[in-house]
């Protein structure tokens, strides 16, 4: 089940995308065909880098994007579009060509995720919907990876839904951090919608509504014997908490031969809290029972949590991993890079300004990465124009589009284009993974960058290169519009 199947969100745009379709329509640039990039230009929270998500989306989007009667007559009330232009839409699709990276790619800087290839009044229509919908989700899951991967192989949940900023962003929130590692979600809806495993237990409610501590475990555990994960921070962890899940799991789950069992701490200082909660588990012989520990966690805390010494055996993170709440704006951007002239030339087209960081690549292009044979690992991307090809038994001379004089010729490596064609003359050419084959994916690929990119602090730049000829294009157009 797809959510977004149920809704036609044609009309989730920008409203000057729609005074600029009707402008082009009216001067006969309508049909004009244009190349539109999406990138971004900063990785979140000063990362190494970011993951792709949010393409199944937009697959479902455009293979549904149409203008009902309704939204026709709306946009006539507006008066501010010609009769011919709102007629244009009655019979409106996508006819054009999107190529993308896969969901669960890593991704790094000013590279396209997204290229738009169409007539400019669609190419301009879509604008907003890529946007929030790559955006989004490559925001949650470069922020879930960075928490995955602070939990060292332990399990992260995602916890968060009542924090998210609507229904959409908790449910395609946890999807995307399923893809970047999380084991699964409390998120009920998206295991529906998407597969993602939803899994969970109890409130202090549970606790609150008996008349004991001691009641509420052991109704629990006969409830939920081989799913017994109790709560233990009500009152006092380790003057009540703790003890009594230890009575409960040995009056109700032990005569059965279940040692399979769990405490949650939720509150107070949780390496202090963990150390002495495992110490008694132990001593109590309940050696397999596990500690999850949540409370407002990110990747910072859990790091300094299990340098300390935390008894921690899983995670359940929420607000800080739904909102990416140390950094909730992914930046990406959506921007015209050629247009087709009359003999069906490709034309490079740049935005120039005087933040250099936000002048763009001109042209239609293709996105290498390159690998070290020896190794497998990334070595640098290359932005090429569609047209070029990389010879691998030939040297490559890789420079810093930068600081030019920044250069070194590498061999022995591989090249793989990253951008994948997706739909074809408006039709969807692309077969999207489930789930599963997503996340195995994303996990593969981020395994392929060097340790030193994945660094949560000061992590070695990746370099995204220019070939030759994309930078001599884009300098000349500088030059000429200097």
């Amino acid at each position: 089940m797809d959510q977004q199947n149920q809704s036609n969100y044609t009309l989730l745009c920008d409203f000057y995308e729609l005074t600029m379709g009707n402008a082009y329509y009216e001067t006969g640039m309508g049909q004009k065909r244009a190349y539109f990039d999406l990138f971004f230009r900063t990785v979140p929270d000063g990362g190494g880098f970011a993951i792709a998500a949010g393409l199944e989306q937009v697959i479902q989007y455009i293979k549904n994007l149409h203008f009902s009667d309704e939204d026709i007559a709306f946009l006539r009330d507006k008066k501010l579009f010609s009769e011919d232009f709102l007629n244009s839409l009655r019979g409106f699709r996508f006819t054009g060509d999107i190529y993308a990276v896969p969901e669960g790619t890593p991704v790094f800087p000013r590279e396209p995720i997204l290229t738009v290839c169409a007539p400019a009044v669609e190419a301009q229509l879509v604008e907003t919907f890529l946007l929030l919908s790559i955006n989004h989700q490559s925001l949650i899951a470069t922020k879930a990876n960075r928490i995955v991967r602070a939990a060292k192989g332990r399990p992260v949940s995602e916890f968060g839904s009542r924090r998210a900023q609507g229904a959409d962003g908790a449910v395609l929130g946890a999807r995307a951090a399923y893809i970047a590692g999380c084991a699964g979600t409390a998120c009920t809806l998206t295991d529906r919608a998407y597969g993602v495993p939803a899994g969970g237990t109890m409130a202090h409610s549970w606790v609150q509504m008996f008349d004991s501590e001691l009641d509420a475990f052991r109704t629990y555990c006969k409830i939920y014997p081989h799913n017994a994960t109790l709560l233990v921070d009500t009152y006092h962890v380790l003057k009540s908490g703790v003890p009594n899940a230890i009575r409960a799991f040995k009056e109700v789950l032990l005569p059965q031969g279940i040692e399979d069992c769990a405490i949650r701490i939720d509150s107070g200082d949780i390496t202090y809290l963990s150390k002495k909660a495992r110490k008694m588990l132990d001593e109590a012989g309940l050696t397999k029972c596990k500690i999850v520990a949540s409370n407002s966690l990110d990747e910072h805390i859990i790091e300094t949590l299990l340098e300390q010494g935390a008894q921690i055996d899983a995670f359940g993170v929420g607000e800080r991993l739904i909102t990416s709440k140390s950094e909730p704006v992914f930046g990406g951007v959506y921007k015209l890079c050629a247009v087709e002239g009359e003999t069906g030339a490709i034309i490079p087209k740049i935005k120039i300004s005087e933040n250099t960081a936000k002048i763009t690549n001109p042209h239609f292009k293709k996105v290498y990465r390159l690998y070290e044979k020896e190794s497998g690992k990334a070595i640098a991307d290359l932005l090429c124009v569609h047209d070029e090809t990389i010879d691998e038994t030939k040297p490559l001379e890789l420079f810093d589009p930068e600081a030019t004089w920044k250069r070194k010729v590498i061999t022995g490596f591989t090249a793989r284009e990253l951008l994948v064609p997706v739909f074809q003359n408006g039709e969807c050419v692309y077969e999207s993974p489930n789930i599963e084959e997503i996340r195995r994916y994303c996990a593969e690929q981020i395994d392929l960058l060097w340790d030193e990119v994945k660094r949560f602090e000061n992590p070695h730049t990746y370099y995204v290169d220019l070939s030759q000829k994309l930078w001599e294009i884009k300098d000349r157009l500088l030059k000429e519009r200097a």
